[in-house]
């Protein structure tokens, strides 16, 4: 990649954060009240587990994050848009005065405001897939494991090469494109995803398909076993 290409790439990587306040202000309930899918998996998955702490990443308009909260769970939840974390606490609030949630505004490339093993479990749908370098990935990926108690779990999504947007779109390189409507993404396969294992155990990784088009993701369980 040429100077004049990385430079051009590095400008809508960065430029993704005005994109998204825009999309969430603009469409106030744009993914819905229904919780995801993998929302309702990874809650079960805690809940077996006896995991009360969960940290969710990239949190959006918050249909997840109330679940988590309507589940009973001590929930902090994290987004790099203001309008999001407005639509989040809009949520947490009509979930009546007994239910509450942690909610802020941060940029996850920064480190995550939590102390070391602060949290039981680690929620992201679809975080790991958006604008971000994989030194970027993997800083994030390190840091999710600092603030993870020991045996702690993540479980995140990533869409897959088998996407139908794969290869669609214009072409930023490394897997990832700007699709339709001005979404960066990066499509994953299974080595992929092994990049981010360092420090993890992998406990599971599941194809699932979400919404119309439909999507292809992937769900992905690790545990926290030692130093990444």
């Amino acid at each position: 990649m040429d100077p004049q290409q990385s430079n051009d790439v590095h400008d809508r990587f960065n430029g993704q954060q005005r994109h998204w306040q825009f999309k969430l202000a603009t469409k106030p309930n744009m993914f819905g009240d229904v919780p995801s899918v993998s929302a309702q998996s990874a809650a079960a998955r805690f809940q077996a587990a006896g995991l009360q702490r969960v940290l969710e990443l990239g949190a959006g308009q918050g249909r997840d994050t109330s679940f988590f909260v309507s589940s009973g769970f001590d929930v902090t939840a994290l987004d790099y848009s203001a309008a999001g974390v407005e639509a989040i606490n809009r949520k947490i609030a009509a979930l009546g005065p007994l239910k509450t949630a942690t909610v802020a505004q941060h940029d996850v490339r920064r480190p995550l405001p939590a102390a070391d093993d602060a949290f039981d479990a680690c929620y992201s749908h679809m975080l790991y897939c958006m604008a971000f370098s994989w030194d970027e990935l993997l800083r994030l990926s390190a840091e999710v494991h600092r603030v993870l108690r020991p045996e702690g779990l993540q479980v995140f999504t990533v869409r897959t090469v088998h996407d139908p947007h794969f290869n669609t779109g214009l072409p930023l390189g490394d897997n990832v494109f700007e699709t339709s409507g001005g979404y960066v993404v990066r499509f994953f396969d299974e080595a992929m995803v092994r990049r981010l294992l360092p420090g993890f155990e992998l406990v599971a990784i599941e194809e699932f398909e979400e919404d119309r088009l439909p999507k292809r993701l992937f769900a992905v369980t690790m545990r926290k076993i030692g130093a990444p």
